[in-house]
């Protein structure tokens, strides 16, 4: 029972337009940070989607009003987290990305409460094995989705596959598995051993690290296949998230077309999809 004569705690009040209140900033390299915020309560969402983020832009030299400066960010944690997760690249001169990687917790940011998005469990056709492509901070909505049930209950095996130019870009990843192995909440939402179906296989591509190489050229090669053990991608038991910079994208979806895997959407649901949204 609440103590009516505690303290309350006091809540910070929005001066943004659809602000939200900054709770927790941790930076990883020069160019990767993560942070998290309050929820509107009226916010829901479906794992994977993402939603419009943002500050204020500087005041107009001649009229000294301000405009939001506003980007698609995907919403790294689960449908079911009580605040929201985001995992950015720092950009020096990039327009918003140069003033958020300084945000501190009590900061506000703007947040645009309508998400949507196409890495999303509806508009995939049931499947054993799910694919996860990301570089970079492609990895942002495979956060969310590693993170809720459904993902396990729709699926007998798990591979996220992450792909970055140095090993410290792979840092907030790595943790994030090791947090999903190690998290009893999740073991009680989804079920003990649900871990066991998830598999990790990062790489990079400049800096020495255990795994070597693009992941579509481990995949031309076979060797990705061996390293986990599993048969080459087909329509018949393989699903596909992709999520990275443009590049990356159209190189990955011509390669899911020649294993046979069709593009898939919320009004028609397939084998792969692609979050043509988002850029790294």
């Amino acid at each position: 029972m609440k103590d009516i004569d505690a303290p309350q705690t006091a809540k910070a009040t929005p001066t943004l337009p659809d602000a939200q209140v900054v709770t927790e900033v941790e930076h990883y390299t020069d160019r990767l940070f993560r942070f998290r915020c309050t929820r509107p309560a009226s916010l829901r969402f479906r794992s994977g989607e993402f939603v419009m983020i943002g500050l204020m832009g500087d005041p107009d030299p001649e009229t000294g009003k301000q405009k939001p400066l506003l980007r698609a960010y995907s919403i790294a944690s689960p449908s079911w987290d009580e605040e929201l997760e985001f995992y950015s690249i720092k950009v020096p001169n990039g327009p918003l990305t140069s003033k958020l990687q300084h945000i501190q917790p009590g900061d506000e940011i703007i947040l645009r409460p309508k998400p949507v998005g196409t890495l999303v469990h509806d508009a995939l056709l049931p499947g054993k094995r799910l694919w996860f492509f990301a570089t970079g901070t492609g990895i942002a909505p495979f956060a969310s989705l590693l993170r809720e049930p459904q993902t396990y209950a729709d699926y007998d095996e798990v591979i996220l596959t992450h792909t970055c130019r140095e090993v410290g870009e792979l840092t907030y990843g790595a943790r994030l598995i090791e947090a999903i192995r190690q998290d009893e909440l999740l073991a009680e939402l989804i079920g003990e051993g649900f871990a066991d179906k998830l598999r990790y296989y990062p790489t990079t591509t400049r800096e020495q690290s255990p795994k070597m190489g693009r992941i579509t050229d481990l995949m031309r090669s076979g060797e990705v296949f061996a390293d986990l053990d599993v048969a080459p991608l087909s329509p018949a038991t393989d699903r596909a998230m992709v999520c990275g910079n443009l590049a990356f994208n159209l190189e990955i979806k011509e390669m899911l077309e020649g294993y046979g895997l069709t593009e898939g959407a919320n009004s028609k649901p397939a084998e792969y999809v692609v979050e043509k949204a988002f850029l790294d």
